[in-house]
């Protein structure tokens, strides 16, 4: 297991926390993380992009002129894909991107993501973030002292204080445990723990 240490926010040690091995020292295997995170970011996509096809363009049921004799192709319909305003051959339909991962592959995915911040050292668990009002300058002084730059904060719960404060502030995000993914550690740089959040972490992957 190991054993990290614990700051304030003003970066003075306030103690000690052991992490859970088969949560935070999980081999990392890039492939199952790009799996996943292509999942996640394929699910996001809208897929409402649309063109219209010949059943849907207005127009061009006669014949522009006759088959023969006008020294012009042939043609029927003013409508056709090689006419100008005419309709789109194979262009792009809705459709959905989303695809499935299995639940285990996605916690085991996390897990991976857990540890590889916790092997490159830029895990930080700290106390607790104390705001006397939803200030961003306030936030701003405490990242500052800790050094955060790209840095995802997982907080035990919802708070109003630190949501306000943190969400103008460029590369900081804010997230609980629940709403905790793969996508968003891999995407920051950093990632604080407040010392709060570190059971509710763990406790995901418990059965």
């Amino acid at each position: 297991m190991a054993v990290v240490k614990i700051y304030d926010q003003d970066k003075k040690e306030a103690g000690e926390v052991t992490l859970a091995s088969d949560v935070f020292e999980v081999e990392v295997r890039p492939e199952i993380l790009n799996l996943v995170v292509r999942a996640q970011l394929a699910a996001k996509r809208a897929g409402t992009h649309a063109v219209k096809t010949r059943a849907f363009v207005s127009g061009g049921g006669v014949k522009p002129w006759k088959q023969k004799g006008t020294g012009r192709a042939r043609s029927g319909s003013n409508r056709s894909p090689v006419w100008r305003g005419g309709a789109i051959v194979f262009g792009p339909a809705p459709r959905d991107y989303s695809f499935k991962v299995n639940s285990k592959v996605r916690a085991l995915a996390l897990k991976m993501a857990l540890s590889s911040r916790l092997a490159d050292n830029t895990l930080m668990v700290v106390k607790g973030i104390e705001l006397p009002e939803a200030k961003t300058k306030l936030f701003a002084k405490v990242a500052g002292t800790l050094g955060l730059e790209k840095a995802l904060i997982i907080a035990p719960e919802e708070n109003a204080t630190l949501t306000l404060s943190s969400r103008n502030i460029p590369g900081i995000t804010l997230t609980t445990p629940e709403r905790l993914s793969v996508y968003e550690i891999l995407r920051h740089k950093q990632l604080v723990l407040l010392e709060g959040a570190v059971e509710p972490v763990q406790a995901r992957f418990q059965k």
